[in-house]
This record gives structure tokens, sequence and C-alpha cells, in this order.
């Protein structure tokens, strides 16, 4: 048996049907569009959707959209559909009401890169592990008598701030005040997480790798509006970039925990107040605790804590 390619493509029956399927599939979706009550979107781009439309302040571009299309607005960003809300009645129902439906956040590419997977508590899905998490994190991280342990910690990093602006008033010298209080925050922070292992140049190692979390995750990622065009995110440089950023992290995690792992096995080392990374690796093997405390998982609640 023989097939003549030539003339069954020639054949108008054939082209016909090819020409057909195409214009049923679309008047089915646009069917199914009209059938279903969407909130008002503005008009969308081929492909693009209203990605065109967020310009270089999106918040301002938001807000701009919804005097015109109202407080619930549907945008396509890219593949993605996005439901904007600029109301504070339908926010406030979604946080209390429906808190449950809309706790998880959408997977992130550079999230899962920076975060050790995404695992921690900012963007694990809602679930059983994430309620897991929390527990461990106020009961032996974040409780009242834990939090009192560290005044000390506070009342010495106030004073050093105060010391720092009244130097520079003195001087009549210019002061960053974002840069002062990211340093008082961060310090307090390493200090209860780092104890004896803290310096001032891991705190200043950390301010860094932060403000560079934040401006790798404030970037727009390919994968995250078009997930079949995931791969041209390697030509970009962004995903390297995290990459990067997350193996400083980690190096220097893995540098604090083992320093802290060394000095627990000292049987004359009686920390006066434990830790947080303390208190983490006390907890391996813990019958009490429902979550398998590993290095991983160690590593992930350090991030979630700086």
């Amino acid at each position: 048996m023989s097939l003549n390619f030539a003339s069954s493509w020639s054949d108008p029956s054939l082209l016909a049907s090819l020409l057909f399927i195409p214009l049923l599939l679309l008047s089915i979706r646009k069917a199914i569009s009209k059938n279903t009550k969407l909130p008002p979107s503005p008009r969308k781009l081929p492909f693009i959707g209203n990605l065109h439309q967020l310009g270089s302040l999106p918040h301002r571009s938001l807000h701009a959209l919804s005097k015109k299309h109202g407080p619930l607005m549907l945008l396509q960003l890219g593949q993605v559909p996005t439901l904007v809300i600029s109301s504070s009645n339908v926010a406030r129902d979604i946080m209390k009401a429906h808190d449950a439906i809309f706790a998880s956040r959408p997977p992130i590419k550079v999230a899962r890169i920076l975060l050790f997977g995404g695992l921690n508590l900012s963007f694990a899905p809602y679930g059983e592990y994430w309620k897991k998490l929390k527990k461990l994190y106020v009961n032996h991280l974040m409780s009242p008598k834990t939090v009192q342990s560290f005044l000390c910690v506070r009342e010495e990093a106030v004073a050093s701030m105060i010391s720092k602006i009244s130097m520079a008033s003195s001087s009549r010298g210019l002061l960053d005040v974002t840069d002062v209080l990211n340093s008082f925050a961060m310090k307090i922070i390493c200090r209860a997480t780092l104890g004896k292992s803290y310096t001032e140049e891991k705190n200043k190692l950390f301010c860094e790798l932060t403000k560079e979390n934040i401006t790798i995750l404030g970037k727009l990622c390919v994968e995250d509006c078009f997930p079949w065009l995931g791969w041209l995110d390697m030509f970009f440089g962004l995903e390297r970039r995290a990459r990067k950023n997350s193996k400083r992290w980690e190096a220097v995690f893995d540098q604090v925990i083992d320093e802290h792992a060394s000095r627990l096995k000292d049987m004359d080392y009686v920390p006066e107040n434990k830790d947080f990374v303390d208190v983490l690796l006390n907890l391996v093997n813990d019958p009490s605790v429902d979550l398998d405390i590993n290095r991983d998982l160690i590593k992930i609640l350090m991030m979630v804590l700086i």
C-alpha cells in the first residue's frame, strides 16, 4: 500500500477539516468564557496578557487599573490568571473568613532556589508540614520565655544604635537611617540566632545576602508567567544569580551549625543563654517534636529567622 502525501494535502475535505477544528475550539472557548462569571478585566495582548500594563511601579499601575475596572479585577500575567483585590472588605473576607483556602502562596522559581526548596514558613504550601513547622517555631524559638531571655541583647543593640546616631549628629555628618536600622535589626537577630558565633563580619554578610535575596525575589522570572518557557531563564542570569546567593547562604549556615555542634560535644560547655541554633540542635531526635530535625531543616529555620 502506498501513501500519496501530496494528493492527501490537496484534498479539499482534509483542508476544510484542518481549518474547522481550530475554529471549533476557539468558539467553544469563547462560549465557556461567556458562561463563566469572571471579574472585569483590562484588555489583554496576545501571549503576554496584561504584563505590559504593570509598568515600573506595579502597585501604582494596579491602583490606576482598579479605579477603572473595580475592586475585583482579573489580570492575565502571561499564562497565569491573577485576581487583584483593591477592596478592604473583600480583603478582610479572604484573610479571615477564607484564610485556609488562600493561605498558600503560588510557587516561585527563585524562592525555591533561595529558600531551600521553598519549604520555609513563607512559601511552604499550607498543610500538615506548614502547621508542624509553625508549631516548632512558636513553641521552641519564639515562646515568651525565649524572647525574654534575649532582653540584654536587645538593650545592648539599642544602646549601640543610639551611640552611632549620637556620634554622627555631633560630627554633623550624613547618616543613612535605613542602614542603621537594618544593621540594628540584623544585630539582634544574629545574636539571638548565632550566639557566640556572632561577629560584625557575619552581621554585614547577612545584611548583604538578605538585600540580594530581596532584589532577586523582586525580579520577574520567565517560568513563573510562562511555565513552558522556563528554559529561557538560564539566558537572563537570574537563576544563576539565585543559585550563587543560595550557595553563600548555605556555606555560612554550615559553618555556624558545625561551630555549635562542636561546642555542644564539649561536656564542660554550659551556655548562659541558648541561642536558636543551640535549641534546634538539642531537639534532634527529640520524640516530642513532630518534625525530623536535621541539618536541612535547621538551615530552613535559620533562614526564616534572618
